[in-house]
């Protein structure tokens, strides 16, 4: 623009390896998409460091593309390269996040995610465009896979054993057989492990997305749950003919097509004692300047709002929140504007943060 001094050479150059270096993270992440894939992250933590052709040896796949898989993430520093041997490791510290299924580090889900995201994105530049949606059934079936895969830690590891346990008339109730049900069920891990948690309970899970319904039926008939954990393809917020003593949503709540209304029908399913926990969806501030400061991880979480959060609800009819739009103060107006009577954090042993517990 007229007026405006020159870019200063240096800054444009540093911008530019800055882009380039964001662009190399791009390529790496499909790359370890292609070995999560092909488990090859799983062979070299069990198994121990390779060369190509070992590899190819151990896994019965091409050396030749092995070869150039290995040196890459050797360069990204994922992998270890020794000269002397030609072989690969994959260190002791990437493991969890890598390799090891269900731990809480693990981001294989996310890598799983990443190919579905990009294989929509023609259909998201016309929503742009129009401003209309995107809805779920565009995306591939590894979007939902790779979530499910993603908060499994949460279910697995600390829903029955620490969030359940913080709210002690909750796990009380439900040990005496009270009704439970999960609001945006997914494929249903929550409730098929409160199902085997409590086998005198009834646990129900809702979701408006039919296959996962369906896959959530047929892995609690797997669990042997079946007979105590059903689910519905439903519209919470058009509430229920049920009462239930504790009702769930795992970063739901930012996906409904009127969160305001899905709240008041939550209210509605709830016992006068009941509880609700609303878990995985509180953000800290309402400002932008602050979620700045996260740098890649906040362009992460707005960019995957962008990517699948908004285009699915507005496919709905919704306006969408987006995966940052539940600061605490909007949360906090969310509730009392259903009826809510009280909203607190709940203590969990291992520091996640982001469960509250609201009493009607």
């Amino acid at each position: 623009m007229a007026g405006e001094r020159e870019a200063d050479p240096a800054a444009v150059a540093a911008f530019t390896e800055r882009v380039r270096a964001d662009i190399a993270g791009g390529v790496v992440t499909l790359l370890c998409s292609l070995g999560e894939r092909l488990g090859l992250f799983a062979d070299l933590a069990a198994r121990g460091p390779v060369t190509s052709m070992e590899l190819a040896g151990r896994t019965g796949l091409d050396e030749r593309y092995l070869r150039e898989w290995l040196a890459a993430l050797a360069c990204a520093g994922y992998l270890v390269y020794d000269p002397p041997t030609g072989r690969f490791r994959l260190p002791a510290a990437h493991a969890p996040t890598l390799a090891e299924e269900g731990a809480l580090a693990f981001r294989g889900g996310m890598f799983e995610q990443f190919p579905a995201l990009a294989g929509a994105l023609e259909r998201l530049a016309g929503a742009v465009r129009d401003g209309g949606g995107v809805p779920a059934s565009a995306y591939d079936a590894r979007y939902g896979r790779g979530e499910e895969r993603l908060n499994a830690p949460v279910h697995d590891r600390l829903l029955i054993q620490e969030i359940i346990p913080a709210v002690p008339e909750v796990q009380a109730a439900l040990e005496r057989g009270a009704a439970a049900a999960d609001v945006g069920c997914g494929a249903g891990r929550a409730v098929i492990r409160l199902a085997q948690a409590f086998p005198r309970a009834r646990f129900v899970g809702y979701d408006l997305h039919r296959p996962s319904i369906e896959r959530a039926r047929a892995a609690a008939a797997d669990a042997g749950v079946a007979d105590r954990a059903r689910f519905e393809v439903r519209d919470a917020a058009a509430g229920t003919d049920e009462r239930f003593a504790l009702v769930t949503t795992f970063l739901a709540v930012h996906d409904a097509p009127d969160p305001a209304a899905l709240l008041v029908g939550i209210r509605g399913m709830l016992s006068p004692d009941g509880v609700y926990l609303w878990c995985l969806e509180s953000v800290e501030s309402e400002r932008l300047e602050d979620h700045v400061e996260f740098g890649m991880l906040g362009a992460l979480w707005y960019g995957t709002s962008l990517l699948y959060c908004l285009p699915t609800v507005r496919a709905l009819g919704g306006e969408g929140l987006g995966s940052m739009g539940l600061p605490v103060t909007r949360m906090w107006a969310l509730a009392a504007q259903a009826g809510f009577r009280s909203f607190a954090p709940v203590a969990i042993p291992s520091g996640l943060t982001d469960v509250v517990a609201l009493r009607p």
